[in-house]
């Protein structure tokens, strides 16, 4: 199941106000992933990608769900006020995920050390089967990068 009714999620507001192709929303052809934030620091966003993101037929390309994880993962570091930068991820497809499809993408930190901030991130389908998860490193940006980088 996508949202549990005992959950209590509340819109994160990552300020993406750019280019960015998985949360920009001035980006015409990317995703516009919305987040919201779990009570336990987890991000969750709830997308139906549409088939413009398909690689096999009906099901999402590959890149587009690494994007999915990438963004999660980013954005659970964003939440703790840190703007970051993907230094490294590692995805594991488990299942092919379908286009068009309720999706439900979770993204937590599991440790920090200074600007270092180790990730994982997980695909669920309407059923909460686990169908790709990923691990990354972030790197929090510097003063000057994060006004640079302004939301992504």
């Amino acid at each position: 199941m996508l949202f549990h009714a005992h959950e209590s999620l509340t819109p994160f507001a990552h300020s993406a106000q750019n280019r960015c192709f998985g949360c920009g929303l001035d980006n015409p052809a990317g995703l516009k992933l919305e987040f919201l934030l779990a009570p336990d620091g987890a991000v969750v966003s709830l997308p139906v990608v549409p088939k413009a993101f398909e690689g096999h037929p009906g099901f999402l390309h590959g890149g587009v769900i690494a994007t999915l994880l990438d963004e999660a993962m980013s954005k659970a570091v964003r939440a703790l006020g840190q703007p970051s930068m993907t230094r490294k991820i590692e995805v594991e497809f488990l299942r092919p995920v379908p286009c068009e499809a309720p999706l439900r993408v979770e993204g937590r930190v599991l440790a920090s050390e200074g600007r270092r901030h180790s990730t994982e991130a997980v695909i669920l389908d309407a059923e909460g089967t686990e169908l790709a998860r990923g691990k990354g490193l972030f790197i929090a940006a510097r003063a000057q990068e994060a006004e640079k980088q302004g939301a992504s």
